[in-house]
């Protein structure tokens, strides 16, 4: 398995690096300038390959990596046709740095990562050895100027999985509901910083601002790290239902939904759930709240429609069971996820 790590350099490569973010742009917004021409001219749409072509032959002039430029096109031209635009919008300087290399052109001596002839020291290393072969990756800047480096790196699964299963319902009051009984709290990490950020934006402080919204990105981030990396050293079966964080965040819930995090928490329980051994997958939670997993029927008694959000506990009319609404969903999930991988249906 690939894992991608990120690592912060040292300050000092900041000019280096900016140096080349320019350089890059200038090759983004001439394959922007070269689309825009082919369209209004021939109505041709050019290719990464096309525009590869036409950038040739400029490493020397830009003191770029030939591959950064070839791989800068051709992600240009991946981009165009993912948002299905005849061209995109320039690159200029609110663009944050991004500076992408190739497979193999980025090496580490122990200490620091070398790339194009020039040494990158990172601020904190782990679990890297020196001699690691590399993926494409890229340097990357943040709002606030801080320079990283993402290195994907081949990385070996687990030989033995843990032996627990769980099924799991995401949440926005509390963050996800484990089929054990387990909850994992929402901390709204930003919902807890809005006044002082509120303050910080009103007095118009753009630093601060930046470092407030950085500070809350980090603290979520390191809380769901290790709330997904306790599940996954606990549980060889994850089984996660499919609520889309994209579109809960075009709804009112929207805020709540982002502040959560719930697109960061499945991608880390996928990838740390191979690390060791176990599976992760998603499937359909429709009628999870309302089907009882003791029986495995949706009775009369349950609870319906957006008027019945409020009933967190219900009991079955058919078997008698009483159900925690999460609990219940958390289970019922994870009887989907075991029908699914046993190649059976559920009803």
């Amino acid at each position: 398995m690939q894992l991608t790590y990120k690592f912060r350099l040292r300050d000092k490569h900041r000019s280096e690096l900016n140096r080349q973010a320019r350089a890059v742009n200038f090759v983004w917004n001439f394959a922007n300038e070269t689309q825009r021409k082919a369209v209004r001219d021939a109505r041709r749409w050019l290719s990464g390959y096309d525009l590869e072509k036409l950038a040739a032959g400029t490493s020397k002039e830009l003191d770029l990596h030939s591959h950064t430029i070839a791989k800068t096109c051709s992600q240009y031209a991946r981009s165009r046709e993912r948002h299905n635009r005849p061209w995109l919008r320039w690159r200029g300087k609110k663009s944050l740095g991004w500076v992408p290399f190739n497979t193999g052109h980025v090496t580490f001596d122990g200490k620091a990562f070398v790339f194009h002839g020039v040494r990158y020291e990172p601020m904190h290393l782990r679990d890297i050895v020196p001699g690691a072969k590399f993926g494409a990756g890229s340097f990357s800047a943040d709002s606030r100027g801080r320079w990283y480096i993402n290195v994907p790196v081949e990385v070996e699964f687990a030989s033995d999985a843990p032996s627990g299963e769980v099924g799991i319902d995401l949440g926005l009051k509390t963050l996800a509901t484990l089929s054990n009984g387990e909850v994992v709290e929402t901390r709204a990490f930003y919902r807890n910083g809005e006044a002082v950020l509120a303050v910080s934006q009103r007095r118009k402080k753009s630093k601060r601002t930046k470092a407030i919204h950085a500070k809350v990105r980090n603290r979520r981030k390191d809380f769901l790290h290790k709330a997904s990396a306790k599940i996954a050293r606990e549980h060889g079966l994850i089984v996660v239902g499919d609520v889309s964080p994209s579109k809960i965040a075009k709804t009112r819930m929207a805020k709540s939904s982002l502040d959560a995090g719930w697109a960061d928490f499945k991608t880390m329980l996928s990838y740390k759930a191979m690390a060791h051994g176990g599976k992760y997958f998603e499937v359909d939670e429709a009628y999870t709240s309302q089907r009882c997993s003791g029986c495995g029927i949706l009775p009369d008694s349950r609870p319906k429609g957006i008027a019945a959000l409020g009933i967190r506990v219900w009991t079955c009319s058919s078997c008698g069971s009483e159900h925690g609404r999460d609990v219940n969903a958390a289970r019922n999930i994870l009887r989907i996820g075991r029908d699914t991988l046993a190649g059976g249906a559920h009803a």
